[in-house]
């Protein structure tokens, strides 16, 4: 007896079901969206990561459609260097940032990073093609997103340019979604959506949702769960350092040394979170010593300035360091607050963005402060 497989109109009724299930989705529209909305349409060729391998999927291959509505991240664009700039990010997490938005009919949406343009399209879905401005830093990605969306029947804005500039010609938003990784809030952001506005950002390793407000500050919590989206790019010709660059200077260097406490171990959550908040540029590679131990390498590109800890039991640590920042001590006290204060969960944080950009992280309301977080 031969089973026939599922079509691509099963295969998204169960990942929707899937997402519905597991409080994802909750709302009715949203739900309809992820129902209707065609994933494939927009990942013709992607690479998924499974087990520290990675595995391409094209249409000749059996197994693409499935793959295609799996709750996972599809790596669609590398650079020269062999880093990912693009994928259709896991759709679990894409429903909980859109949820995040609590957009209401006729809102106006920006969101920041195109991509493969399934997101823009599920926006568009739910509120219609002339409320949605997506932008993209690659003329590439937009033109190629705008094929695919026509080819699914919708029709959003797509424009090529510095998301980080946001897009003042279509302003101003209700809501602004950033499906790019950013170490701040930038301030055309904040000047972009109206008072009362939200924005939904990964910002470090954390996902915040900000309300604006009349003097367009920003403030909000983090959502529970932790993310790390690409990091957006200035443009199109910028090459990331591949992990064995990164490998390569992170084990030759030598510097000072000394033994420090650990206030968490560095593999929790949470010694991921904080420390994502306070270096917002500092590049993270665990590796391995001569003996086998794992160390956990910091590397600012900017300053040149570099980090090893090797634990030496659940509370110590073997710190080497160089250069003119000494990353460890810099992010230290976050961890220490955080054990102090009881071990906080991640959306007990909330974060303050200032009318001059400064950013403050706080602990349940915006009186508590954590730390003020340094520009990049």
């Amino acid at each position: 007896m031969t089973t026939t497989a599922p079509s691509a109109d099963e295969l998204r009724r169960m990942m929707t079901d899937q997402l519905t299930a597991a409080g994802s989705l909750h709302s009715e529209r949203w739900i309809d969206a992820f129902s209707c909305v065609p994933r494939h349409v927009f990942v013709p060729k992607f690479t998924v990561r499974s087990q520290g391998a990675l595995h391409g999927y094209d249409q000749t291959d059996p197994m693409w459609l499935a793959a295609a509505y799996q709750d996972t991240s599809l790596l669609t664009q590398f650079d020269a260097a062999g880093v990912a700039t693009s994928s259709s990010t896991c759709p679990s997490l894409m429903a909980r940032m859109l949820e995040a938005l609590d957009v209401v009919d006729r809102d106006h949406v920006l969101e920041i990073g195109v991509g493969t343009g399934y997101n823009a399209a599920l926006l568009a879905h739910r509120l219609g093609n002339d409320r949605v401005v997506s932008l993209d830093v690659d003329p590439d990605l937009v033109r190629l997103a705008r094929d695919r969306l026509g080819e699914a029947g919708y029709a959003p804005t797509l424009i090529a340019g510095d998301g980080m500039a946001g897009c003042a010609e279509h302003a101003p938003y209700d809501r602004l979604l950033a499906t790019c990784g950013v170490g701040r809030i930038p301030d055309a952001w904040r000047e972009q959506v109206r008072p009362g506005g939200v924005i939904v950002a990964n910002v470090g390793y954390g996902i915040a949702r900000l309300t604006v407000d009349q003097e367009h500050r920003a403030e909000g919590r983090f959502l529970p769960e932790l993310a790390a989206f690409m990091t957006a790019r200035p443009d199109t010709g910028t090459i990331s350092a591949t992990a064995q660059q990164l490998t390569d200077r992170l084990t030759s260097y030598t510097g000072y040394a000394r033994e420090i406490s650990l206030p968490t171990g560095l593999n929790a959550e949470i010694a991921q979170f904080l420390p994502s908040l306070a270096h917002s540029t500092v590049k993270t590679v665990t590796l391995k010593n001569d003996s086998g131990q794992e160390m956990r390498c910091l590397w600012e590109p900017n300053t040149s300035s570099w980090a090893r800890i090797t634990p030496l039991d659940v509370r110590t640590a073997q710190l080497e360091h160089g250069g003119p920042r000494d990353l460890w001590a810099e992010r230290e006290p976050l961890l220490t607050h955080w054990v102090n204060a009881g071990r906080p969960s991640v959306d007990r944080y909330g974060l303050t963005v200032g009318e001059d950009g400064a950013h403050t992280l706080w602990l349940d309301e915006p009186a508590n402060r954590a730390g003020v977080l340094q520009a990049p």
